[in-house]
């Protein structure tokens, strides 16, 4: 509706300033009775307007007035003040205010003022009743009327008769402007009263009222403070019949029994729910001494009261005693039970919960059986005590342990293999310790009968022994020796070219594959390239094998390999040597020589049979060499034969890499033309050739 008002001023003062001139001189605001006011004061706001015209009349002019930058009231007017009243300021009241006057298109607004409403009504406190029973509620409803939420409330409970504030409680209504909160009675509380405070922010301000007071509320017990009776009076003596009651008187107000609780230390020892009295009945004995308290609860009530009961001993508590608690199997185990100052009783010793003897003493020969707790007990009269436990232990001696290895399969080296160690019979725990060449590899404590099992990787035959010990006085039983056989897989096969025997027809064309390790028997495969098939395979126990044939020729020439395995090696990953590259070449000369033997680095002539040690597991012969021949100018002989040289090209073996090419070496082996039977009988002791033959 103001904005109608505004255009219809903004209209009218549009026609007359066709005429007249107008200026707006000056707005300001003003506050009365101030701009501070306390709580429940009439207010005034003022906003005055200075202006200037050129006409007779005064013009219409719109006064708006803001706070907190909301407009909350306007109006049309030719004065030069205008007000807006406030009756009863209340905190929500408190702001920044200001006004604008609007003259035809021209505007001007006042600085903003604050307003401060200091302090807040006194809170209404009413109670949802006067008179309350122990373990009820008192709602309490705390309330200010006259101002806006949100309002922070503080209620107190307060004992009229200590004067202190016995609980506090505080809660913010965000919608509301009242609280309801509820207080529990407990049995402490008699004469109560309760008070209310309200606190508002203004600003930056909290601004807080006086405390506000409620009536008297009224409690009424429900039970009263429990009381004891023992019996029988004056002196109790063990064997008595022991009678502790605990009773209490209940008022009308209670709407159910509530719950008495007898308890000695913090043992139940007696409840009843549905009447006023509960009763704990024993025959005394010494244990039965001490502190007995009766407590009555129901809801949130709970009230207690106590008494010491006293018992007299009639005899001391039994001991027994063992001439020895850790014995071996065989030896004598006795126990006695006995009471301090020797009274006639009736003795039973007992192993667990089974009657030993119904005697004061007892021996035997142990056994293992005999292991377990011990203790006694001594009657007189209805009165039976017992005496302390006594833990035996007798320890059956350990048998010699069985020391063994999954046979089934042979140990590799390096793989892991389980040694089980058992004794079948003895007392637990049993220490088991395995001993690898006389020494100490590793210990175990097994509390079953189950064998311990210890792990090793051995690298070579091996011999185990395992010590088993437990409680017993003989101390350390040990096992006869467990011999473990460990066979080496093929490692670092090599192939290299040598010069045969001495024949008339010339050199052989030989090839030796060994290997650095590796268990027999071993079985060798000769490869040539591009085949996947061997020209020759042999078996043997020794660490190197020989092919050779009779004559080399130019069907020789190519890439050799060979192969090296025996049962520890995989057979998806063979060992396989470096590669020889040979070339065969015919250089006819007009002279004679005979080949040379084969020798080693001592001049030796090297024999075709293996050696004593061809069963080592270890290392290629490295003493025969490739090429060990003699010097050409001996032995020369003057034969009218024709002779041919023939070059073989080998590749020099990279000890490292074996199937790596680093380097060429050219021998010179000598072929005769002879006798075409000489060398078929050279050929019948090879061991094979390229074609099998």
């Amino acid at each position: 509706m103001w904005l109608g008002v505004l255009l219809t001023l903004l209209f009218c003062s549009s026609l007359e300033g066709q005429e007249n001139s107008f200026t707006i001189n000056s707005i300001r605001m003003e506050s009365l009775p101030g701009w501070t006011v306390r709580n429940g004061q009439n207010l005034t706001l003022q906003c005055i307007v200075d202006i200037s015209t050129t006409s007779h009349v005064k013009p219409h002019h719109l006064v708006l007035f803001y706070k907190d930058d909301v407009m909350f009231y306007n109006v049309s007017s030719r004065e030069n003040t205008e007000s807006y009243f406030i009756p009863q300021a209340r905190v929500y009241d408190s702001g920044k205010y200001k006004c604008t006057v609007i003259l035809n298109n021209k505007e001007k607004t006042t600085p903003e003022y604050q307003v401060s409403v200091r302090g807040v009504p006194n809170p209404r406190v009413v109670l949802d009743k006067k008179e309350v029973i122990e373990g009820g509620v008192v709602t309490v409803n705390c309330s200010v009327e006259e101002e806006k939420a949100p309002i922070y409330f503080k209620i107190e409970k307060v004992s009229l008769e200590s004067k202190t504030i016995k609980q506090s409680r505080e809660k913010t209504s965000q919608n509301q402007n009242f609280v309801m909160v509820e207080f529990p009675i407990e049995e402490q509380d008699h004469i109560l009263i309760f008070r209310c405070q309200a606190m508002i922010l203004s600003g930056l301000q909290m601004e807080t009222s006086d405390l506000t007071r409620s009536d008297l509320v009224t409690v009424r017990s429900s039970f009263s403070i429990p009381k004891f009776h023992v019996s029988p009076t004056g002196m109790i003596t063990e064997g008595d019949q022991l009678h502790v009651k605990c009773t209490i008187q209940v008022t009308h107000l209670a709407q159910a029994f509530p719950e008495i609780i007898i308890q000695k230390d913090k043992a139940i020892v007696a409840h009843s729910r549905h009447g006023n009295e509960a009763v704990y009945s024993v025959m005394a004995a010494e244990e039965h001494n001490g502190n007995y308290t009766c407590k009555v609860e129901a809801s949130r009530i709970s009230k207690v009261s106590s008494i010491v009961v006293n018992i007299t001993e009639l005899f001391s508590k039994p001991k027994l005693e063992s001439s020895i608690t850790r014995l071996d199997e065989g030896e004598s185990l006795s126990l006695q039970c006995t009471i301090p100052g020797a009274p006639p009783a009736n003795f039973t010793i007992w192993k667990e919960n089974m009657t030993v003897t119904q005697t004061q003493n007892f021996t035997k020969v142990a056994s293992e059986w005999d292991s377990g707790t011990y203790m006694c007990t001594a009657a007189i009269g209805n009165v039976v005590k017992r005496s302390n436990k006594v833990q035996i232990t007798v320890c059956e001696m350990l048998s010699e342990p069985w020391i063994f290895h999954d046979s089934r399969s042979e140990v590799v080296k390096g793989r892991t293999i389980a040694i089980s160690c058992q004794s079948i019979n003895g007392s637990l725990p049993i220490s088991y310790h395995l001993l690898k060449a006389n020494k100490t590899l590793e210990s175990f404590q097994k509390s079953s009968s189950d064998p311990a099992v210890f792990k090793d990787k051995p690298t070579k035959d091996t011999e185990y022994q395992c010590i088993a010990e437990n409680c017993h006085s003989h101390g350390k039983i040990i096992s006869k020796v467990l011999r473990v056989k460990v066979i080496a897989p093929v490692e670092e096969v090599k192939l290299t070219i040598m010069l045969s025997e001495e024949v008339e027809s010339g050199k052989a064309f030989v090839l030796q594959c060994c290997v650095n390790e590796g268990s027999g028997p071993i079985t060798y495969r000769f490869y040539r390239e591009n085949e996947n098939k061997p020209f020759h395979e042999t078996t043997t126990n020794d660490t190197q094998a020989i092919w050779h044939k009779a004559e080399a020729s130019k069907e020789q020439e190519g890439q050799y390999y060979c192969t090296a395995s025996n049962r520890a090696n995989f057979a998806r990953s063979l060992p396989q040597s470096n590669k020889l590259t040979v070339k065969a070449k015919q250089m006819p000369v007009e002279m004679s020589r005979p080949a040379a033997p084969l020798l080693n680095s001592n001049n030796e002539k090297i024999s075709s049979d293996p050696s004593p040690e061809a069963n080592s597991h270890y290392g290629c012969n490295e003493d025969v060499g490739n090429h060990a021949v003699k010097s050409l100018d001996e032995n020369k002989e003057d034969l009218n034969l024709d002779v041919e040289y023939t070059e073989v090209e080998v590749s020099l073996p990279d000890p490292h890499r074996a199937p790596e090419i680093k380097g060429t070496e050219t021998v010179y082996s000598e072929i005769r033309k002879a006798d075409r039977d000489f060398m078929e009988n050279r050929c019948s002791r090879t061991e094979g050739s390229l074609d099998g033959t």
